[in-house]
């Protein structure tokens, strides 16, 4: 059974629902007649997919050049039809043959037959996303044979997953834009198992560019040990690498260390330390009963209108602490230099710059999707994850891309406290 023998797709565009039925009844009673599948690699549905498809690419290709094969308009156009290249694609009805036409451009981006995609079904969509949300292979293949009556292997399921792994290391290699006003970075651990299972620390980096446009700007796994300035160190050396050459403000938690790792790789960025992270980590050094003063009295300093009126407030706060709780002001004491930078702007800047919270709502994420695996196998399977989390968008859910509210406002508070530095990169 060849495609010339398949009934012909009619010419209109949308044939009726009565034509589309005669067509169908046709292909059952040629299957019968001559005793071939519907479906598999040899069957009549398969041929007519193929017919489809294939026909598709050649108009794409047709429209994007601008003329017909063999047209004489093409003479000397700049550009021309250039071969083809086979590809086989697997759909609901078998698997497809197909010769992808070429240009000499390079330029072809089909639509029919995407770029690098070897799936045209259905599947692959509810495989990822269901992987997506944290369900491993078995949970997969389970809720396939219970809501589909569909048999699909491990195996199957994986190499489906699999799939993403280019989208995943050509996200992670993406250029970047050269100046990032906020960057916000953080970390997370999770377990892995390697020769044994243990904790691993991924790193997380948010940015906000200048069009007030926030996105994940990568995902890096480190070893075990926690985190650790060292590591980050590496991860933002690769965001220079990337094309960041300046970052105005970077909002990181109180790590030791990490504001001189910061200050190595951009040298002019000022380091915001988290305030939700410093008022957690005060929290630990005091007892449940003073609680609720303490944090009346930190939430006066961070919430000062001016460095003064905050070192102020801290005054008064570590005369009435610091003989019960030392290491608690010691904390404060070390870290006010990072800790003071966001008290000089306006309120709309400090909502952006004062906490990593962004990153938190990112990692409770990640925990959803992680929460019930106990551990990953292996690192690939972690990262699959935590990409996909990452990138895919909810709808009617804050997501992490986006364009920051009332960022008109905060451009011109950049723009004329960091100068030439934005001006310079305004488009």
């Amino acid at each position: 059974m060849t495609d010339s023998n398949l009934p012909a797709v009619p010419a209109n565009a949308l044939p009726d629902e009565a034509a589309m039925k005669d067509w169908a009844e046709l292909l059952v009673a040629r299957a019968r007649t001559e005793g071939v599948e519907l479906t598999g690699d040899d069957g009549l549905l398969t041929g007519l997919v193929r017919q489809v498809l294939q026909t598709g690419l050649e108009v794409e290709m047709t429209d994007h050049l601008g003329y017909g094969r063999n047209a004489v308009e093409g003479r000397g156009s700049g550009n021309s039809r250039n071969g083809t290249t086979p590809k086989t694609v697997t759909t609901e009805v078998g698997q497809v043959d197909l010769a992808v036409p070429r240009d000499r451009a390079g330029t072809f981006d089909p639509v029919t037959v995407p770029k690098h995609q070897r799936r045209l079904d259905g599947l692959s969509g509810n495989v990822i996303s269901l992987y997506a949300k944290g369900l491993t292979t078995g949970e997969i293949q389970d809720h396939l044979a219970e809501i589909y009556d569909s048999d699909v292997s491990r195996e199957t399921i994986s190499k489906i997953t699999d799939e993403i792994v280019e989208d995943m290391v050509l996200w992670q290699n993406r250029p970047l834009d050269p100046v990032y006003p906020v960057l916000l970075i953080d970390a997370i651990v999770i377990k892995v198992r390697d020769a044994q299972v243990a904790n691993r620390p991924v790193y997380v980096a948010i940015g906000v560019n200048l069009q007030g446009e926030r996105d994940v700007l990568g995902l890096w796994l480190g070893p075990t040990g926690g985190e650790g300035a060292k590591q980050w160190a590496t991860m933002l050396t690769e965001l220079k690498n990337r094309g960041v050459t300046d970052a105005l403000i970077v909002c990181c938690d109180g790590l030791k260390g990490l504001p001189d790792s910061i200050r190595t790789t951009w040298p002019d960025a000022t380091v915001q330390t988290c305030v939700v992270h410093m008022v957690r980590n005060s929290l630990r050094y005091a007892s449940k009963a003073d609680w609720g003063k303490i944090t009346k009295a930190m939430r006066a300093i961070y919430t000062a209108p001016t460095v003064a009126a905050a070192e102020a407030h801290f005054e008064t706060f570590a005369e009435d602490w610091r003989e019960k709780y030392p290491a608690m002001i010691r904390s404060w004491e070390k870290s006010w230099a990072e800790f003071v930078p966001f008290l000089e702007f306006p309120a709309e800047l400090r909502k952006v710059v004062y906490t990593t919270n962004a990153i938190e709502s990112l990692n409770a994420r990640f925990r959803r999707a992680v929460r019930h695996r106990g551990h990953f196998p292996n690192e690939q399977a972690a990262m699959k994850v935590l990409y996909l989390v990452a990138t895919t968008k909810k709808k009617n859910r804050e997501n992490m891309t986006g364009r920051i509210n009332g960022w008109k406002t905060i451009l011109n508070t950049l723009t004329v406290h960091y100068g030439d530095r934005v001006a310079d990169h305004i488009r």
